[in-house]
């Protein structure tokens, strides 16, 4: 057996039934994206179903988008983009065994994520204001308002599902900070960051696409 395998076997953060630190990452990987995975096909049929919609009814969407604040949504995009970075940099401060930068990419990542979510509120206020909420107090001065309350019932299930996601991301990270702090995280391992962190990208990943699926498509026909 080789040093490093030697000395991963010791490790109090090796599980039992695994050989050495190496395997356990492998097999944590794997188990996540076999996850990330089964949230492709979760969020790919909402997508399809948006599709169909959208080409049912091109011009009642394009008109009813006309009432997302583009704004707010780029800004979040940036918020996120920037959330990825700090994730990232996690764990590039684990990987070179430093515990107060971990710790402060983290708490970072959180804040952005938190203003992620307020963002988020205050658009969903302004939809109750302006009685954009599909149910029986729905107001849609357009064409088509059954078309148009069913882009706001897409709007808000993908946003609303997307949100839960960040919800939890934040709860996990909220998660490894003391262990962080307590320095259990170093170059040797550090599989809870990474595992956390596929998640957290793949979470961004899904705004980059609802961003100007929900908010940009038709947006030039203003």
């Amino acid at each position: 057996m080789s040093n490093s395998a030697s000395s991963g076997a010791h490790h109090p953060a090796l599980q039992h039934h695994f050989h050495s630190l190496a395997q356990q990452k492998e097999s944590a990987t794997l188990g996540m994206w076999a996850f990330l995975v089964t949230e492709v096909l979760f969020f790919g049929g909402l997508f399809a179903t948006y599709v169909i919609y959208r080409l049912r009814f091109p011009g009642v969407f394009a008109e009813a988008s006309h009432h997302l604040q583009v704004g707010w949504g780029a800004f979040n995009t940036g918020v996120l983009i920037c959330s990825s970075l700090t994730m990232a940099l996690a764990i590039w401060a684990a990987q070179v065994n430093k515990r107060k930068a971990i710790v402060v990419y983290l708490l970072l990542t959180i804040l952005l994520g938190a203003t992620f979510l307020g963002v988020k509120a205050v658009e969903y206020h302004h939809k109750f204001v302006d009685h954009l909420v599909p149910g029986p107090h729905f107001e849609f001065a357009g064409s088509n308002p059954h078309a148009a309350e069913m882009f706001f019932s897409l709007y808000f299930i993908m946003t609303g599902i997307h949100a839960a996601h960040m919800v939890i991301g934040i709860g996990l990270l909220t998660y490894l900070l003391f262990p962080a702090w307590k320095g259990r995280y170093d170059a040797e391992w550090h599989n809870p960051l990474e595992m956390t962190g596929l998640y957290w990208h793949f979470v961004d990943i899904v705004w980059i696409f609802l961003f100007p699926l929900l908010y940009l498509i038709g947006y030039h026909v203003r």
